[in-house]
This record gives C-alpha cells, structure tokens and sequence, in this order.
C-alpha cells in the first residue's frame, strides 16, 4: 500500500529512489569503509533505505544504489538509472557486490516491483510506494515488464494503477487500481492478465469470482507488508479504513463492522484475497505505531499497536485472530520481528522483548537512538537493530550488543540479504 522480509510495500514490493553508486560509466559504485566504535565489518550484508536510495552493508563498505528494487529475501535487486533520453537496467547481487551487464530500455523507467524469485520485474515512469504514497491522477498507467532477455511485455493499463506484486506463474501482476483515476482517493487491488494486459477482480479464498461490484474499495493508510517463507502470501497491514466494507460483507449484504485496522492475505499462487479483522483499538493510533511480524515458519503473524499498548496474535492457516494480549505502551514509528519463541518490538530509543513460549512479560532493552528497524539474520544468531545512526547486532536472548557500525543518513532498515 515483502528469513521472511519486511516489506513496507515499498518494497518488493517496493521501489527506492536514490543518488549515488551505479554500475554505469560516470555512475560507478562508491564503496568506503563504514565508521564503527565497536567493530569494522558487519556479519550479513543487510539492506536499508536512506534519503533518497537504497543502501547495503557488506562487510566493511556501504553502497547506495539509485532507484532500486529488492526481492523480499535480499537476495537480489534491480536497479535503473538514466542512460540519455533512456535507461539502463541492471541486477545486483548484494552479497558479493556483483553487477550484471546492463541491458538499455527505451524511454525513462523505474523498477517498481520485483518477482519473488528475482527474474522478472515490472517498471514503471514514476515510482510510486504501494504503501505510502498516493500517485498524482493519471487516466492510463504505462508498465514495462522484464526479465534477463529483455522486454516481456509493454502494457499500457487504462486507469491510475499501481503495481504491487507478481503472481506464483509470472502469467499476472497484482496492482492497486486507484479511484477516480484523475483524482485518486481510494483503491482496490486488481490482477491484470500479462498475456492479454485486462486487468480483473482477484477471487475469494473459496476460490469464487468475485462479482462485479463487490470488489473492496480501501481509503486508510497501508502500514507495512510482509512475505510469507514460502513466497506464496503476502501480508499487509492496514489502519483507518473510514467506510470501507470486506469483499464478504459486499457479496452477503452485510453492513460490516466498526473495524479500524485488518491484514489484506493475498495468495500470489491461488489469486485470492481475504482480510483477517483486528479488534479494537488496533486501528484507532496513528498508523506508523502498528507493526507485525512472521514468525521462522510462517504459522503466527503478530500485531502490534504500541500506542494502545496491545498486541494480537493470528494463526496464519486458520486466518483467525487466536488471542489479544497486553503490550508496552508508548510512542513513535514502531517496528517488529519475530523468533521461533521470541517477539522482538522496537520504538522510540528502547526493544521490548516478550517470550512466546511462556507467554511472560515484557522485558525492556534500552538503545541508544531511536529506533528504525529490526531484523533477525538468516541463522537467528543476531537481532539487528536500526537506529538515526548506526546498526547495531545483538545476542537475541540477552540483548547483549555485539557489535555496531555508523550509518548515517539511514532511514529505515529492510533485514539482511539472505545468501543462501
């Protein structure tokens, strides 16, 4: 509005732009040792966004790559920058540094999403975040999809669209169609056909056509999305929804309920979509003060509002909220992750930590900067913690730092690139 991925749909579902290394003549990579107090090279190379592009850690050097778009695992990203009246279109690996041949596209175009596995993605003249940004009214939204050869597909979608996400079978792409086109003020979430370019209503979780209009229409704030292990579902949060009335509410008649904050599931294998309702007061805080996170394998997604103080529970095959229990309350953008048995949340200059097997307190950890992220390494070993100046890592039991490197200009944290 994807170790599993935080996306904020921006993401991987998300395009950054920015200014700095790229792998092209006058453009190159700039690389240059990361000042630390504690240690000199990071374990995993970790992906993060700054003022204007997408940053990596690797090692002891940092780079910055304009106008680019990571899979939810990190294990590749997409960039463009301007080549003349074109662009050039490049792939990174980010744990070796590697850049592929760069392949020349016709027209100026940025990467706006990428295919979980890394081989396709679509571009688009304006890089929109499907998570925070409203695009400025357009009537008809151009689309470039490609993959390592070339030039899959050139689209020319009527309306303000959005892309979001591919389907499973690279045969479709899911996008937020936004209404009126010309003066955008809400969406819903379409699958337009790759072979043919119409664009379509998803189906129901019984794997039903939804009927014409009883497609959701959403007008609130989509917080944060997140991928499930399997690559299959994406999960995105989203808060103050004025008016707005579920697809089941819409096809039953039903009036819906007072809900101010649910999860939209969308099944990029199957094409459907179903949104898991959160009770109150999630919803009712400002939106920056809600995050969630997956657990290791997937079966329990956890909500938290840190501004209510409450954090909620969903079992991920049922798509049913399992439990509501009460969490630290305070203030600011909130950020979450999640072990086999421990939740880890983050906000303001402290992470609160809270045992899932025992279902215990709250323990509070003390941090230096506010925080801006955090994320579990692919092996667990480490929690890393973002913060307006550095990242540091952590023994997750304990807390205990293990070490930290400066980061200025960091803006939000992504997690590490997974090198498997």
């Amino acid at each position: 509005m994807m170790q599993k991925r935080t996306l904020s749909r921006r993401t991987l579902l998300t395009a950054l732009t920015g200014a700095g290394a790229a792998a092209l003549a006058g453009c190159g990579p700039i690389r240059r040792p990361v000042a630390s107090t504690v240690a000199t090279a990071i374990p995993d190379p970790l992906l993060f966004e700054v003022d204007g592009g997408l940053g990596v850690l690797r090692g002891a050097d940092r780079q910055t790559i304009p106008q680019a778009v990571a899979t939810a695992d990190g294990r590749l990203i997409h960039a463009s920058a301007p080549d003349g009246a074109d662009t050039a279109l490049w792939r990174v690996d980010p744990t070796s540094g590697h850049a592929s041949d760069r392949l020349g596209l016709s027209g100026r175009w940025v990467p706006q999403t990428v295919s979980t596995d890394g081989t396709l993605v679509a571009l688009t003249t304006e890089a929109v975040s499907a998570t925070t940004q409203r695009p400025a009214g357009r009537e008809r939204t151009p689309v470039l999809i490609v993959d390592g050869g070339g030039v899959r597909r050139r689209l020319d979608l009527p309306g303000n669209v959005v892309p979001e996400a591919f389907t499973s079978d690279h045969d479709g792409l899911f996008v937020l169609e936004w209404l009126p086109p010309h003066a955008p003020d809400r969406y819903r979430v379409r699958v337009v056909d790759l072979a043919t370019g119409t664009a379509g209503p998803l189906s129901t979780r019984l794997k039903q056509p939804i009927p014409p209009g009883a497609e959701e229409e959403m007008r609130g704030d989509g917080r944060q999305a997140v991928l499930a292990p399997t690559g299959r579902v994406l999960y995105t949060l989203y808060t103050h929804q004025p008016e707005h009335r579920h697809t089941r509410d819409r096809i039953s008649g039903r009036p819906g309920s007072d809900v101010h904050a649910f999860v939209h599931t969308l099944h990029l294998d199957q094409r459907w979509a179903y949104c898991v309702d959160l009770p109150h007061p999630f919803g009712t805080g400002p939106a920056e003060g809600h995050a969630m996170a997956l657990t290791p394998d997937g079966s329990r997604l956890y909500v938290v509002d840190v501004t209510s103080g409450v954090r909620a529970e969903i079992l991920t095959e049922e798509l049913a909220v399992r439990g509501v229990a009460p969490f630290v309350a305070t203030t600011g953008p909130a950020y979450a992750a999640a072990g086999v048995d421990r939740l880890y949340v983050g906000a303001g200059p402290a992470v609160w930590t809270a045992d899932l097997s025992t279902r215990g307190g709250v323990v509070e950890h003390p941090i230096a900067d506010p925080v801006r992220g955090l994320a579990l390494s692919s092996d667990a070993a480490r929690l890393y913690v973002a913060g307006e100046t550095a990242v540091s890592w952590h023994e997750p039991a304990t807390m205990g730092e293990l070490g930290r490197v400066a980061t200025p200009g960091l803006v939000e944290l992504h997690g590490p690139a997974d090198s498997r």
